[in-house]
């Protein structure tokens, strides 16, 4: 099947290999923070509960809990501002079947995250407010790798505003609620054909979508807490302009406006804390994300017409383990264990979301004080090889190596 654009006659299947990368920027933010599994997700949104694994739901007991789990805040007595920053190298590899090689740009990246929360003394009330980016990605392969066609550059911001409101019904049990505000903006860029730096198809746009999330802490007994923490999806509809230049036998194609419409799926976390002494918390969360609710994305109106992108995403987990060590005078330290499930087959990766099951380790230390709290925690995640085959486009075949490393700090003011 054909389609002709301008006089000139451009396959089908290779109009849908060339758009792939403009929807998956728009699938890829967190103020331009990498993932590498489990989607677009970014789990990762403080140090004491990076250095735990992310193994923080049933623990919750910092102003950030308003992500990992809202009914946390609680636990906490009076005002306290937190305010973090998260900073991601992200390294993936590719080689292909003949031997040629591409690597993605490893300049760090930087993603902010600020929480407020307010726990009433005359009331079982606690109130909180979060800005953080629980999606986004960024990756750039440059515009000489041997798959261009599928993927040059992308970067998608998904920046959510969440206040909540917890309610502490008993004392070993809370519940929590808030709205999620989010807008997105993203931008991609691809080639028409490999190994010719000079073509590209670019795309950008922004959406707004609301959400909510929710949360429970139960515990009955001082050894022992449960936690879940529940995000509803959101349909961002995006709304921006794309552009297609030369080379060669291409005609220039005039910006035109351009829509579509990406589906970030909703996840549920659920956790156990064992603190079989008060210096020791263990702790071991499942994490599930419903990625099969995203199967296919539609962009409309493009230079090159409306062109679908099949992901057949499947839902996947991440099984989570921590462990946190109280030293004394306030003094903690914290090591921790991910193992992370791809939601990408084979057939529909794209390497502008370079999935792959991930071993993820961490450690941390912290302080924690009369006023003042500080906390650094650094994790890496690594895969040996993921090989890819069967791709809707023969370029994108081969073995993707993944190696990241961040690094986490926040200080919190209480008041």
């Amino acid at each position: 099947m054909t389609h002709n654009v301008t006089g000139k006659f451009v396959h089908w299947e290779f109009l849908s290999t060339a758009s792939k990368p403009l929807f998956l920027a728009v699938l890829l933010l967190a103020y331009y923070v990498p993932a590498h599994a489990v989607g677009f997700r970014d789990p990762n949104q403080d140090p004491e509960g990076i250095a735990r694994g992310n193994a923080f739901v049933a623990t919750a007991d910092n102003a950030s809990a308003i992500y990992y789990n809202p009914a946390g805040i609680t636990q906490l007595d009076g005002q306290q501002a937190h305010v973090g920053l998260y900073v991601i190298s992200a390294d993936t590899k590719f080689t292909s079947p003949a031997g040629v090689t591409a690597e993605t740009d490893t300049t760090p990246q930087a993603v902010p995250q600020l929480y407020y929360a307010n726990s009433l003394k005359s009331l079982p009330l606690s109130f909180g407010l979060g800005l953080y980016a629980p999606y986004g990605l960024s990756l750039d392969w440059g515009n000489n790798a041997p798959f261009r066609t599928s993927a040059e550059s992308g970067t998608l911001l998904y920046l959510c505003v969440n206040p909540v409101v917890a309610w502490k019904i008993h004392d070993t049990l809370s519940i929590a609620v808030g709205p999620t505000l989010n807008y997105s903006q993203a931008e991609l860029k691809q080639g028409f054909l490999p190994f010719n730096p000079n073509d590209q198809f670019r795309v950008k746009g922004d959406g707004f979508a609301p959400g909510f999330n929710a949360g429970l802490r139960w515990q009955p007994h001082p050894m022992i807490a449960f936690g879940v923490n529940y995000r509803s999806s959101t349909t961002v509809d995006y709304n921006g302009t794309s552009q297609t230049t030369p080379p060669g036998p291409f005609p220039y194609y005039p910006q035109t406006d351009t829509r579509g419409s990406i589906h970030f799926p909703q996840f549920v976390v659920a956790g156990v804390s064992f603190r079989p002494t008060k210096n020791w918390n263990f702790e071991v969360d499942v994490d599930w994300t419903d990625w099969d609710s995203l199967k296919q994305i539609v962009f409309k109106g493009t230079p090159l017409g409306d062109i679908p992108l099949v992901l057949n995403y499947r839902s996947s987990f991440m099984y989570e383990f921590g462990v946190t060590r109280q030293l004394g005078r306030g003094y903690f330290v914290s090591v921790g264990y991910i193992y992370s499930e791809n939601s990408s087959p084979d057939k529909n990766y794209d390497p502008l979301i370079p999935d792959s099951n991930l071993q993820l380790g961490s450690i941390g230390v912290g302080h924690h004080g009369i006023r003042w709290d500080w906390a650094f925690g650094y994790h890496f995640a690594y895969n040996a090889g993921r090989e890819v085959q069967g791709n809707v486009n023969p370029l994108v075949d081969g073995t993707y190596r993944t190696f990241n490393n961040a690094i986490d700090g926040s200080l919190t003011f209480k008041f």
